[in-house]
């Protein structure tokens, strides 16, 4: 595939999907932003892939949607931009793997619908976050983030258009863990690497049930665990990992 505004790194079934935007503040243009749904659905489709993180580098994840378009757009025309970012918002929430945001800088307005996209979020120090779209008179994207940080919260983040610091973000949730300055990418990739390891179809069913379980009543939901228990459990996966770790434990304790 061939990329000009995104890198991509693989490494033992991870893909870091990298901004590479850096002069214009890793602002989404049409082209990136086609290059972005591209790669996520090719990369959803890989066995070979276990685990996505999406990064922007250590000094700004993405300032939002490229604004020299945006000026030219009128609401005759803006269809396929409108058809464009939702395509690629949902090729990341939908992707078969977990996405993880490692959030090295500011993330605001799109680029921030980005991170929302995620499914874990982990930020450097120096991360801030905002819906900047009703000060552009666009209406901002509540959704999946009320389901992250609880409905009042994400109705004053989307209304206010207030700038949000790392610190909020990790008491109301939407971030995970805070990283020192620099560093973020580094220990993202750690995670990720031991997240690798473990058995792909349990970690992309996990995160398929975790959307679903959202839209069923708690029956429904309790009903998706049991079937999907039902299919992991005494599985040769399960039971090899089970052994594993019991001889791990027998081995501790000679």
């Amino acid at each position: 595939m061939d990329l000009q505004y995104v890198k991509l790194t693989e490494e033992n079934g991870v893909a870091t999907v990298i901004l590479n935007r850096p002069e214009k503040g890793n602002s989404l243009s049409p082209d990136m932003l086609g290059e972005i749904g591209d790669l996520f659905t090719n990369l959803s489709t890989r066995k070979d892939i276990t685990v996505i993180i999406l990064t922007g580098g250590e000094k700004i994840f993405s300032a939002g949607f490229d604004l020299d378009f945006v000026k030219e757009l009128k609401m005759e025309n803006n269809g396929p931009f409108v058809d464009l970012f939702w395509r690629v918002y949902r090729s990341i929430r939908f992707c078969a793997q977990p996405v993880i945001a490692a959030i090295g800088g500011p993330a605001m307005a799109g680029g921030f619908d980005l991170t929302q996209m995620c499914d874990i979020r982990y930020a450097s120090e120096r991360a801030k976050f905002g819906q900047r779209e009703v000060v552009l008179s666009i209406i901002p994207v509540l959704d999946p983030l009320w389901r992250i940080i609880g409905f009042g919260p994400a109705l004053e983040w989307a209304l206010s258009g207030r700038d949000i610091d790392v610190q909020e973000a990790y008491r109301t949730g939407f971030v995970t863990r805070i990283f020192p300055e620099g560093t973020v990418v580094k220990e993202v990739t750690e995670i990720a690497l031991r997240m690798a390891a473990y058995d792909r179809s349990t970690l992309v069913d996990t995160k398929r049930m975790s959307i679903d379980v959202l839209h069923n009543s708690l029956d429904g939901s309790m009903k998706t665990h049991d079937l999907l228990f039902r299919d992991y459990i005494g599985s040769e996966k399960n039971r090899s990992r089970v052994h594993s770790l019991l001889e791990t434990i027998r081995n501790r304790k000679k």
